[in-house]
């Protein structure tokens, strides 16, 4: 399952979404988010679904790559459902001692789990199509306007983008020490809650130790390679806007205002 993270990996390729500028993406990302939000009904949620899914035949990222994401985050999403499926009041549909399911639990647990899904997935596909060095690029160009209140956004973007980049590292660390755990006779799966919650001290340990180790040797690198933050710092490649993300703008617009629009359509669950 460590291995099923997708989060902060990079996924190469040569699609129209792909060639998109990082700051494109980025914007696009967050407002797609916000939009998940303002969703409130089962058209709006069955339109972002589906640009979601258009994003993702555009992009040529396979399905199942994307979805093995969700495993790792099974868990949250489950116990999201569970919480909204038991505490919602309203049209009782059944009762069993302290426990009551209504018809407005039932709804909610669903768009709740829905809207979690598309979340991660929304975001996870900016980091599958945007490299690493594109997105620190991306995120320091929309951070500038800020450094005039004397803002770092270069070290800012920097720590962004290593920390995202540095999630399925850790979690590849992770599946090592559990798997060196394991060969030397570590039980990670028998006992009860509080007995499976210690038997993590041995992982966590080490992981500590690796995670100052892969800190320090990141640190050494850039001091090589005489890295001494954005200030006179070059680039071989500048990023540009490109018809490309004037369409993708236009599209953004659109899909801003259809789920807008969404709101008003008669709600069929209720």
């Amino acid at each position: 399952m460590i291995r099923d993270i997708t989060l902060g990996q990079y996924y190469p390729g040569e699609s129209p979404i792909h060639r998109l500028d990082a700051r494109t993406k980025i914007i696009a990302t967050i407002l797609y988010i916000i939009e998940l939000f303002v969703v409130n009904n089962f058209w709006g949620f069955l339109i972002a679904a589906a640009a979601l899914f258009a994003v993702i035949a555009v992009s040529r990222v396979p399905v199942k790559f994307i979805f093995r994401g969700l495993t790792a985050v099974f868990i949250i999403i489950a116990f999201t459902f569970i919480i909204n499926l038991f505490m919602v009041d309203g049209r009782v549909l059944w009762h069993w001692r302290f426990l009551t399911i209504t018809y407005e639990g039932v709804s909610r647990a669903f768009f709740m789990a829905v809207r979690l899904v598309l979340l991660i997935i929304g975001s996870s596909m900016m980091t599958l199509t945007t490299k690493p060095i594109e997105l620190t690029d991306g995120l320091e160009k929309l951070f500038k306007p800020f450094s005039l209140i004397g803002l770092p956004s270069h070290e800012i973007a920097l720590m962004m983008t290593i920390a995202l980049r540095f999630i399925p590292t850790l979690m590849e660390e992770t599946d090592k020490i559990i798997k060196a755990q394991e060969a030397r006779g570590a039980d990670f799966e028998s006992g009860n809650l509080f007995q499976r919650a210690k038997s993590l001290i041995p992982i966590l340990i080490p992981l500590f130790i690796s995670s100052f180790r892969i800190a320090q040797d990141l640190a050494l690198a850039m001091e090589a390679r005489c890295y001494h933050g954005g200030s006179g710092r070059t680039r071989m490649n500048e990023i540009h806007f490109a018809k490309g993300d004037a369409v993708a703008a236009v599209l953004m617009v659109l899909f801003l205002a259809v789920i807008i629009a969404s709101r008003y359509i008669p709600v069929l669950y209720k």
